[in-house]
């Protein structure tokens, strides 16, 4: 009898044992085929820096580390394109201009990317959403912004501009052309984030030229980096791919304010005093009372 016992005793450890097993077994087979989906569905974020700005921004970019997004620089002047730093570089319009540049003429940049509509948009295949920065007034940037925007758009892409407005001090001419180009690049992409770059000298009134240029790349670059990682990053809060697509589908003109909360603020206070400084952020060039959304 007590063999007998034990025997039913030992039998049902065993039992135990190999249900446990199968148990974890079916867990990590589990996991695995969570972690193919989850790759599966994975959201393709893509950032195009396109002209000298628009290859600073992505530099930066490429400096500060981008979660989940690819990198690729556009130039019609191969030696900017040489120095920038990007997980693609694309030459438009060697044919046209030799590689030099495009002579602050947005007609040329505009020809330069249809030359080359197809690098552009092999390198765009399979985004779910497409980043397009540049500084418009200039030849480059302004002229082939709209277009690389169309192609995105066309492949089915989310597609947001992020762009400054050039510096008066800049001239008549680059705000002439900053115009033109801004109201092609509205046409074709579905919201257009736009950074008045006088805004900055408001911001900090002694800040010299050059360095008003690095801040506005730095500006380009964070929120660029700030929208992707909404998505790419996990958070506190996550935002789906699906969250920022509701806000910025056919979202037109968008603009963006910056805060920040000080060290001697209470902890629980902080959040709120950042979001107010970013609404009265000088870059918030527009009454808000009647947008649509917002991402914060």
């Amino acid at each position: 009898m007590e063999a007998l016992i034990q025997d039913v005793i030992s039998r049902k450890e065993k039992e135990k044992s190999e249900k446990k097993e199968v148990k974890t077994a079916k867990v990590i087979d589990t996991d695995d085929e969570l972690r193919r989906i989850v790759e599966g569905i994975k959201t393709s974020i893509k950032v195009v820096g396109t002209g000298g700005a628009g290859n600073n921004t992505v530099t930066r970019l490429f400096e500060m580390g981008l979660e989940g997004g690819d990198i690729i620089a556009v130039n019609t002047d191969a030696l900017d394109l040489l120095y920038a730093k990007a997980s693609t570089k694309i030459l438009i319009g060697a044919s046209i201009t030799g590689g030099i540049g495009a002579g602050n003429n947005p007609e040329i940049g505009e020809q330069c990317a249809d030359a080359d509509i197809n690098k552009i948009a092999e390198a765009l295949e399979g985004a779910d959403m497409v980043f397009i920065t540049c500084g418009l007034g200039g030849g480059t940037g302004t002229g082939s912004a709209p277009v690389i925007a169309e192609v995105a758009r066309e492949m089915g892409a989310l597609t947001v501009a992020v762009v400054t407005l050039p510096f008066t001090v800049e001239g008549r001419k680059r705000a002439e052309n900053a115009l033109i180009g801004l109201k092609k690049l509205r046409k074709h992409a579905d919201t257009v984030i736009v950074i008045p770059n006088d805004r900055l000298l408001e911001i900090a009134p002694n800040l010299p030229l050059n360095d008003a240029f690095k801040v506005a790349d730095e500006l380009l670059a964070n929120a660029v980096k700030g929208i992707t990682e909404m998505v790419t990053k996990a958070g506190l809060v996550n935002l789906d791919f699906a969250d920022i697509r509701a806000v910025m589908k056919d979202g037109g003109t968008a603009m963006i304010g910056l805060g920040s909360s000080s060290r001697d603020t209470p902890i629980e206070e902080r959040a709120r005093e950042s979001v107010e400084k970013a609404l009265r952020s000088p870059l918030l060039d527009t009454d808000i009372s009647t947008a649509k959304g917002a991402l914060v």
